[in-house]
């Protein structure tokens, strides 16, 4: 049976590109890593809160459980996609330069506006005020400090809602470069364009259909660690040998 991904790579490399490979590598199995864990944390924990109160009783009452429903993992997840994208940059230099750069500068905006937003950390330094205020005038300002919070978090702030878009069609146009080569299968590129194509519509059908917005999302989730999985995969094999050997079996 034809492998998913044939691993013969398109041209000459220097050894500083296939360092970016591995590093790329390294990067997608942490985010699979990620996006497992995330999963599990939805479906055993919930998602994030939706008050201020909610946050605030959350942390009060389990920090490790309300920082994670507050996103802090997307903190340290996040700039795991400049090294990604700077490992995919490098194995598909040969395939599509400019829309590479183009794609990789995207992903690379739209991850530092999305780091902007989480809030995490700023809810529960305001969850510990909130608890230790004697009034209820100084609870209600507290109150009113972290729903200003949630409205700017990742799932609703304008800033992270055009970064997650500009990352997002960023990773449309690097999957669009892997039709044209051959370190990665067209069936890691199509699923990358399907999957990264729907959380794009996820954020953009959000805003004005919450329900198509959700679908959507859950829809694109669950094939993040296939993807993961696949490009890491790929990257691996594309750090471990010269451009242009042939001597790998594309079957395997």
């Amino acid at each position: 049976m034809a492998a998913l991904d044939p691993l013969i790579p398109a041209g000459p490399v220097a050894r500083e590109w296939r360092n970016l490979c591995r590093a790329g590598s390294v990067a997608a199995f942490l985010l699979l890593a990620y996006s497992l864990a995330t999963l599990v944390q939805i479906l055993v924990l919930g998602g994030p809160p939706a008050t201020a109160a909610e946050a605030f009783r959350l942390l009060q009452s389990n920090k490790l459980v309300g920082l994670l429903r507050l996103d802090l993992p997307t903190v340290f997840a996040v700039p795991l996609y400049y090294v990604l994208f700077a490992g995919l940059l490098a194995a598909l230099w040969q395939a599509g330069r400019a829309l590479a750069a183009l794609s990789t500068l995207l992903a690379f905006v739209g991850a530092t506006l999305f780091l902007a937003a989480p809030a995490a950390l700023s809810m529960l330094t305001l969850s510990e005020k909130y608890a230790a205020a004697t009034t209820d005038t100084a609870r209600a300002q507290f109150l009113a400090a972290g729903e200003a919070l949630l409205a700017a978090d990742i799932w609703h702030g304008t800033g992270a809602m055009l970064g997650g878009i500009l990352l997002q069609l960023g990773a449309v146009l690097i999957c669009v470069v892997m039709l044209r080569s051959t370190v990665f299968g067209k069936f890691t590129a199509w699923l990358g364009i399907l999957m990264h194509a729907a959380d794009l519509g996820h954020i953009l059908f959000g805003l004005f259909l919450p329900t198509a917005g959700f679908v959507l999302m859950a829809v694109a989730g669950p094939f993040y660690p296939v993807w993961f999985f696949l490009v890491g995969r790929s990257l691996v094999r594309a750090g471990s040998r010269d451009w242009g050997t042939s001597s790998a079996d594309p079957q395997r």
